[in-house]
Protein backbone atom coordinates (compact mmCIF):
# COMPACT_ATOMS: atom_id res chain seq x y z
CA UNK A 1 0.00 0.00 0.00
CA UNK A 2 1.46 3.50 -0.74
CA UNK A 3 2.70 5.35 2.36
CA UNK A 4 0.38 8.27 0.52
CA UNK A 5 -2.47 7.24 2.18
CA UNK A 6 -0.92 7.35 5.77
CA UNK A 7 -0.99 10.75 6.09
CA UNK A 8 -4.68 11.36 5.85
CA UNK A 9 -7.26 10.46 9.11
CA UNK A 10 -9.11 7.27 9.73
CA UNK A 11 -12.99 7.46 9.44
CA UNK A 12 -16.12 5.11 10.46
CA UNK A 13 -18.30 4.48 8.18
CA UNK A 14 -21.88 3.93 8.22
CA UNK A 15 -25.37 3.30 7.16
CA UNK A 16 -28.81 4.17 7.92
CA UNK A 17 -31.33 2.82 6.69
CA UNK A 18 -34.96 4.47 6.26
CA UNK A 19 -37.28 1.81 6.23
CA UNK A 20 -41.19 3.16 4.79
CA UNK A 21 -44.01 1.05 5.22
CA UNK A 22 -48.09 1.86 4.61
CA UNK A 23 -50.86 0.85 6.79
CA UNK A 24 -54.31 2.07 7.39
CA UNK A 25 -54.19 4.97 5.21
CA UNK A 26 -50.64 6.14 6.95
CA UNK A 27 -47.11 5.94 5.82
CA UNK A 28 -45.04 4.07 8.36
CA UNK A 29 -41.04 4.46 9.81
CA UNK A 30 -39.36 1.37 11.45
CA UNK A 31 -37.53 3.00 14.10
CA UNK A 32 -35.62 0.83 16.84
CA UNK A 33 -34.35 1.57 20.64
CA UNK A 34 -30.72 2.10 20.20
CA UNK A 35 -29.13 -0.73 22.27
CA UNK A 36 -25.70 1.04 22.75
CA UNK A 37 -24.16 4.36 23.51
CA UNK A 38 -23.91 7.06 22.58
CA UNK A 39 -28.02 7.43 22.70
CA UNK A 40 -28.16 3.90 24.75
CA UNK A 41 -32.16 3.77 24.67
CA UNK A 42 -32.71 6.64 22.14
CA UNK A 43 -34.99 5.77 19.25
CA UNK A 44 -33.05 5.50 16.17
CA UNK A 45 -33.16 4.89 12.81
CA UNK A 46 -32.04 1.13 11.39
CA UNK A 47 -28.25 0.67 10.44
CA UNK A 48 -24.64 -0.32 10.95
CA UNK A 49 -21.40 0.08 10.33
CA UNK A 50 -19.44 -1.09 6.53
CA UNK A 51 -17.45 -4.12 7.64
CA UNK A 52 -14.16 -4.57 5.92
CA UNK A 53 -14.96 -7.03 3.42
CA UNK A 54 -18.35 -5.25 1.88
CA UNK A 55 -19.42 -2.76 -0.56
CA UNK A 56 -22.17 0.30 1.08
CA UNK A 57 -24.42 -1.19 -1.08
CA UNK A 58 -24.50 -4.48 0.42
CA UNK A 59 -24.41 -3.46 3.73
CA UNK A 60 -27.22 -1.67 3.45
CA UNK A 61 -29.20 -4.79 2.13
CA UNK A 62 -27.83 -6.71 5.15
CA UNK A 63 -29.10 -4.35 7.70
CA UNK A 64 -32.52 -4.34 6.06
CA UNK A 65 -32.70 -8.23 5.40
CA UNK A 66 -31.74 -8.40 9.30
CA UNK A 67 -34.40 -6.71 10.12
CA UNK A 68 -37.23 -7.24 7.65
CA UNK A 69 -36.45 -10.78 7.47
CA UNK A 70 -36.89 -9.92 3.60
CA UNK A 71 -35.13 -10.51 0.18
CA UNK A 72 -34.87 -8.07 -2.88
CA UNK A 73 -36.31 -4.99 -1.39
CA UNK A 74 -36.55 -1.69 -3.25
CA UNK A 75 -33.89 0.27 -1.82
CA UNK A 76 -32.26 3.87 -2.81
CA UNK A 77 -29.25 5.55 -1.94
CA UNK A 78 -30.01 9.42 -0.45
CA UNK A 79 -27.11 10.81 0.54
CA UNK A 80 -23.99 11.12 2.82
CA UNK A 81 -24.38 12.47 5.93
CA UNK A 82 -21.13 13.84 7.35
CA UNK A 83 -21.03 16.83 9.89
CA UNK A 84 -17.83 16.43 11.69
CA UNK A 85 -19.62 16.23 15.12
CA UNK A 86 -22.91 14.52 13.93
CA UNK A 87 -22.02 11.50 15.75
CA UNK A 88 -20.57 12.06 19.57
CA UNK A 89 -19.23 8.71 19.89
CA UNK A 90 -16.60 9.03 16.77
CA UNK A 91 -15.63 10.65 13.61
CA UNK A 92 -18.70 8.85 11.43
CA UNK A 93 -19.33 9.40 7.95
CA UNK A 94 -23.39 8.02 7.55
CA UNK A 95 -24.49 6.84 3.82
CA UNK A 96 -28.31 6.92 4.21
CA UNK A 97 -30.50 4.60 2.01
CA UNK A 98 -34.20 4.85 1.91
CA UNK A 99 -36.10 1.16 1.22
CA UNK A 100 -40.00 0.99 0.57
CA UNK A 101 -41.25 -2.49 1.57
CA UNK A 102 -45.09 -4.17 2.09
CA UNK A 103 -45.56 -4.33 5.50
CA UNK A 104 -47.91 -7.35 4.64
CA UNK A 105 -44.91 -9.34 3.58
CA UNK A 106 -42.50 -8.20 6.85
CA UNK A 107 -44.61 -8.79 10.29
CA UNK A 108 -44.40 -12.05 10.87
CA UNK A 109 -40.80 -12.06 9.51
CA UNK A 110 -39.15 -9.43 11.95
CA UNK A 111 -36.89 -10.71 14.40
CA UNK A 112 -38.32 -9.75 17.71
CA UNK A 113 -35.01 -8.92 19.77
CA UNK A 114 -34.11 -5.85 17.72
CA UNK A 115 -36.68 -3.65 19.97
CA UNK A 116 -38.24 -1.92 16.92
CA UNK A 117 -41.51 -0.89 15.78
CA UNK A 118 -43.47 0.94 12.87
CA UNK A 119 -44.56 4.43 13.78
CA UNK A 120 -46.85 6.78 11.69
CA UNK A 121 -44.70 9.25 9.91
CA UNK A 122 -46.02 12.26 11.39
CA UNK A 123 -45.90 11.12 14.70
CA UNK A 124 -42.38 10.12 14.65
CA UNK A 125 -40.25 11.19 17.49
CA UNK A 126 -36.94 12.77 18.47
CA UNK A 127 -34.20 10.64 16.88
CA UNK A 128 -30.89 10.54 18.20
CA UNK A 129 -28.46 12.52 16.16
CA UNK A 130 -29.32 13.92 12.51
CA UNK A 131 -31.98 10.91 12.33
CA UNK A 132 -35.10 13.54 11.91
CA UNK A 133 -33.10 15.56 9.14
CA UNK A 134 -32.38 12.63 7.17
CA UNK A 135 -36.09 11.14 7.85
CA UNK A 136 -37.24 14.47 6.81
CA UNK A 137 -35.11 14.53 3.32
CA UNK A 138 -36.39 10.78 2.38
CA UNK A 139 -39.63 11.83 2.68
CA UNK A 140 -39.22 14.66 0.21
CA UNK A 141 -37.06 12.85 -2.35
CA UNK A 142 -40.38 10.11 -2.63
CA UNK A 143 -42.12 12.89 -3.31
CA UNK A 144 -40.29 13.94 -5.93
CA UNK A 145 -40.90 10.89 -7.62
CA UNK A 146 -44.33 9.65 -6.79
CA UNK A 147 -45.77 10.16 -10.49
CA UNK A 148 -42.51 10.12 -12.24
CA UNK A 149 -42.32 6.11 -11.73
CA UNK A 150 -44.71 3.36 -9.53
CA UNK A 151 -42.45 3.47 -6.31
CA UNK A 152 -45.45 2.73 -4.73
CA UNK A 153 -46.06 -0.54 -5.71
CA UNK A 154 -43.42 -1.44 -3.33
CA UNK A 155 -45.61 -0.10 -0.34
CA UNK A 156 -49.15 -1.39 -1.49
CA UNK A 157 -50.82 -4.53 -2.05
CA UNK A 158 -50.86 -6.16 -5.55
CA UNK A 159 -54.94 -4.81 -6.17
CA UNK A 160 -55.35 -1.93 -4.25
CA UNK A 161 -58.36 0.67 -4.66
CA UNK A 162 -57.47 4.18 -5.90
CA UNK A 163 -59.04 5.94 -2.29
CA UNK A 164 -55.94 3.51 -1.29
CA UNK A 165 -53.58 5.17 -3.62
CA UNK A 166 -54.51 8.63 -2.92
CA UNK A 167 -54.23 8.44 0.94
CA UNK A 168 -50.65 6.82 0.36
CA UNK A 169 -49.72 10.21 -2.24
CA UNK A 170 -51.02 12.00 0.60
CA UNK A 171 -49.66 10.50 3.44
CA UNK A 172 -46.03 10.63 1.81
CA UNK A 173 -46.98 14.28 0.48
CA UNK A 174 -48.24 15.64 3.84
CA UNK A 175 -50.78 17.43 2.11
CA UNK A 176 -54.48 16.71 0.97
CA UNK A 177 -55.18 16.16 -3.02
CA UNK A 178 -58.22 16.78 -4.92
CA UNK A 179 -60.42 13.65 -6.25
CA UNK A 180 -61.04 14.82 -8.93
CA UNK A 181 -58.06 15.86 -9.88
CA UNK A 182 -55.99 13.10 -8.32
CA UNK A 183 -57.80 10.70 -10.16
CA UNK A 184 -57.41 12.59 -13.47
CA UNK A 185 -53.24 12.51 -13.13
CA UNK A 186 -53.51 8.90 -12.48
CA UNK A 187 -55.75 8.30 -15.97
CA UNK A 188 -53.29 9.53 -17.61
CA UNK A 189 -50.00 7.20 -15.79
CA UNK A 190 -50.05 3.93 -18.15
CA UNK A 191 -48.38 2.14 -14.77
CA UNK A 192 -51.65 2.34 -13.02
CA UNK A 193 -54.09 -0.69 -14.61
CA UNK A 194 -57.77 -1.45 -14.01
CA UNK A 195 -59.03 -5.10 -13.06
CA UNK A 196 -62.21 -6.29 -13.18
CA UNK A 197 -62.31 -7.21 -9.82
CA UNK A 198 -64.35 -5.44 -7.14
CA UNK A 199 -63.24 -4.45 -3.49
CA UNK A 200 -66.58 -4.83 -1.60
CA UNK A 201 -64.99 -4.74 1.98
CA UNK A 202 -64.42 -1.30 2.15
CA UNK A 203 -67.51 0.10 0.81
CA UNK A 204 -71.25 -1.05 -0.30
CA UNK A 205 -70.97 0.04 -3.79
CA UNK A 206 -68.04 -1.66 -3.77
CA UNK A 207 -64.86 0.10 -5.60
CA UNK A 208 -62.61 -1.27 -8.75
CA UNK A 209 -59.41 -2.32 -8.05
CA UNK A 210 -56.19 -1.77 -9.96
CA UNK A 211 -52.63 -2.78 -10.01
CA UNK A 212 -49.65 -1.82 -11.50
CA UNK A 213 -48.73 -2.92 -14.83
CA UNK A 214 -46.20 -5.29 -14.87
CA UNK A 215 -44.06 -3.58 -17.33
Amino acid sequence: MTSYYNIYPKFLVSVDCIIFGFSEGTLKLLIQKRPYNPGLGMWSLIGGFVEQDESIDSSAQHVLTKFTGLHNIYMRQLEAFGEVERDPGQRVISIVYYALINMNNCINNMPKEYDAKWVDIDKVPHLCFDHNKMVDKARKKISEGLLDEPICSNLLPRFFTLSQLQSLHESIMGVSIDKRNFRRSIAEKKYVVKTEMIDKGNSRRGASLYEFCSE
